[in-house]
């Protein structure tokens, strides 16, 4: 193996450029001695050569500052010392720059892209025709956000959060729901209190009067019925309003369902009476047997029947039960009882609906009937504001989200409840009260 050879060029006594090589054992005692060198300049800078025998390089970092009438200067605004610590290699006085004579502010930084930096919470988009640094920044769309600049495109947050004010991050959901403080919480509790008070004063009115003829007409037992469960139906909807627990949602639906299939069989039976009453007076007729209040509890009964196997069927099967709606409104989650089963909620919906059909049908047809307590024109009336308000409830509940299908459906029941009760019993009253000359006719009940 040949010796390792190097050269070296150095300045002689003349002042002249010499070459010297170096060869074998020469070269590593050269190298040896470089490597112990090690002292300051007169400025304070360590100088030391490395392992190989090479001079450590220091640079400075010079502004040349080019004047209109053609001369130059040269300012020396920082230096880059490769030995210096982690951090302090690279110094640079920005106070001591001048931009001014090349067309720059004093304190102007020239760009070296073309666009600047899209900040966080925007993200870039590039320019028709112009090249890949070219670029303008676009505000992260709603439910996204940047957390980094420059960033090519926007990240979704998790489904329990939503992006901050700044689109730089995400911040937790606001859990909200249809609350008793808030003010249409608080507005369809006031109402549904006030009108089951209201039902309570009629029906302390008719227990007043009981015996009088046209609290006795069309079955008094079923008035009360009817009362009662009106009265249910406004307080039902209270089981709707407060924060949904697994105990409302199961009962709140099945509440509904069959409180108010109680108080359209009452009416339904009440129709039937009436047009049963006016056959049987017929001669020959046998319609006679059919009057009387265990036939008409029985009707009641059976008809409510129905309504508990489809309630039951849909707590077996598929219940209600607490949800989190994250998409209805923008940064909310809205907790709710999710239905379980739509099928069995408007199969619910569609009995009581039947049977509401049957009675207005019924009283419609037996409208004429004479008779100074007939009760066919207060339910027909009554059924028709009740047949209105749940068609109309269909088409609303479904073209609303979140709380607000909660509100369409309280507003349902307290608006269908009120034109019962004010349908049929607030000219009763009108009549026992103020008119009491009208109702002196006896009559059996």
């Amino acid at each position: 193996m040949e010796p390792q050879e190097r050269e070296f060029t150095f300045l002689n006594i003349s002042g002249e450029l010499q070459k010297q090589p170096f060869v074998g054992r020469e070269f590593q005692n050269l190298n040896r001695f470089l490597q112990e060198i090690h002292f300051k300049t007169p400025s304070g800078v360590d100088f030391e050569f490395d392992e190989t025998g090479d001079a450590p390089a220091r640079y400075d970092i010079l502004n040349w500052v080019f004047f209109p009438n053609g001369s130059t200067r040269e300012i020396q605004v920082g230096t880059f010392d490769p030995l210096a610590p982690n951090g302090h290699q690279l110094f640079i006085n920005k106070s001591s720059i001048i931009w001014d004579s090349l067309g720059f502010d004093l304190n102007q930084t020239p760009s070296s892209v073309c666009s600047e930096s899209c900040p966080p919470g925007y993200r870039k988009a590039p320019i028709e025709g112009k090249p890949i640094c070219c670029f303008d920044c676009v505000p992260c769309a709603e439910g996204e956000f940047s957390n980094s600049t420059d960033m090519e495109s926007c990240l979704q947050c998790s489904d329990d959060q939503w992006p901050n004010k700044r689109k730089d991050g995400c911040i937790q959901k606001e859990l909200v729901y249809l609350s008793y403080i808030d003010s249409l919480g608080a507005s369809l509790v006031s109402i549904s209190i006030c009108c089951s008070i209201m039902t309570a004063g009629v029906l302390g009115i008719f227990r007043r009067y009981w015996d009088t003829p046209i609290v006795k007409a069309n079955n008094r037992q079923l008035s009360y019925t009817l009362l009662v469960s009106l009265m249910l139906a406004f307080l039902c909807s209270l089981l709707f309003i407060g924060c949904p627990t697994p105990l409302n949602c199961l009962t709140q639906q099945g509440a509904f369902g069959i409180i108010f299939t109680v108080a359209v069989s009452c009416v339904l039976a009440k129709t039937i009476t009436v047009v049963i009453a006016f056959n049987a007076t017929k001669p020959g007729s046998r319609l006679g047997r059919w009057l009387g209040p265990r036939v008409s509890a029985s009707m009641v009964i059976l008809c409510t029947m129905g309504e508990v196997v489809i309630c039951v069927t849909w707590l077996l099967t598929s219940p209600p039960h607490p949800d989190i709606d994250t998409q209805s409104e923008t940064g909310k989650m809205i907790l709710l009882c999710a239905q379980g089963s739509t099928t069995a909620f408007y199969s619910m919906i569609g009995y009581m609906g039947l049977l509401a059909f049957i009675s207005f049908t019924v009283a419609f047809l037996a409208r004429d009937l004479p008779d100074r307590f007939n009760e066919a024109k207060l339910i027909t009336f009554s059924m028709l504001v009740f047949c209105t308000v749940w068609v109309s409830f269909i088409p609303a509940y479904l073209s609303t989200k979140g709380r607000y299908m909660v509100a369409v459906e309280i507003f349902a029941m307290l608006a269908s409840s009120v034109g019962l009760l004010g349908c049929i019993f607030i000219p009763k009253c009108y009549i026992i009260l103020l008119r009491p000359n009208l109702n002196t006719r006896k009559s059996s009940g």
